[in-house]
């Protein structure tokens, strides 16, 4: 936690260059959606995922409740598992090389020792990065049981950065949506500005079970 501190310490709210996206030409702002817990958009067709393998952490019926929230660009795209834990180890760095290209979403999904599913959908790959990159595309959700999905507020850009000892997803007032330290073992979740989400674990910290990263095939 004194490492995820530290990270805060260095990042202003209201960088704007900092939080710039790379190659995104000055003048151009996304709007962001309005409320916390967002609706599927309407699609012309249904978007159901296809996997290349079977998800340990989700069943196939959870996964396809996730698919009207994607991107419509992404429909009937088919997935494939890039990181998973049982397979790769519990490492940051692992998670990162594993990772697609920069411009490719990534869906990351988790499973703490209390059973509980969440994740995040980035339309950038994870990567090693100095500030915040992604677009407001990005969100979070928590099955609690049921589905629950926070997008972007437009309060602030910091969708997503990662260093070799953490990886963050939202942020504002030192406090990230979703965190996941260096080995993997440890992450934290709590209400931020970027997607007024409720905490997505039970605690406000918790330990890994089983971590996924999947991008498109």
């Amino acid at each position: 936690m004194r490492r995820l501190q530290a990270h805060y310490q260095l990042l202003p709210d209201h960088d704007e260059d900092l939080l710039r996206n790379p190659g995104e030409p000055d003048g151009e702002e996304e709007l962001g959606w309005a409320g916390a817990v967002g609706e599927a958009p309407e699609l012309e067709e249904p978007c159901r995922l296809v996997l290349s393998t079977q998800s340990s952490i989700l069943r196939d019926g959870e996964f396809q409740e996730l698919g009207p929230h994607l991107p419509p660009r992404l429909a009937q795209q088919p997935w494939r598992l890039l990181f998973c834990t049982g397979r790769d180890g519990f490492s940051l760095r692992s998670l990162y090389r594993s990772a697609a290209p920069p411009g490719s979403p990534a869906l990351l999904l988790i499973r703490d020792t209390e059973a509980q599913a969440f994740g995040a959908f980035s339309a950038a790959a994870f990567q090693c990065s100095k500030g915040f990159y992604g677009t407001g595309e990005t969100f979070l959700f928590s099955f609690s049981p049921e589905l629950k999905v926070f997008r972007w507020t437009g309060r602030n850009n910091f969708f997503v950065k990662g260093d070799v000892d953490l990886l963050m997803v939202g942020g504002g007032s030192g406090r990230p949506g979703l965190w996941l330290d260096g080995d993997l073992h440890h992450g934290g979740s709590r209400p931020c500005d970027t997607f007024d989400n409720e905490t997505l674990s039970p605690r406000e910290e918790f330990r890994v079970q089983e971590l996924e990263v999947w991008g498109l095939a």
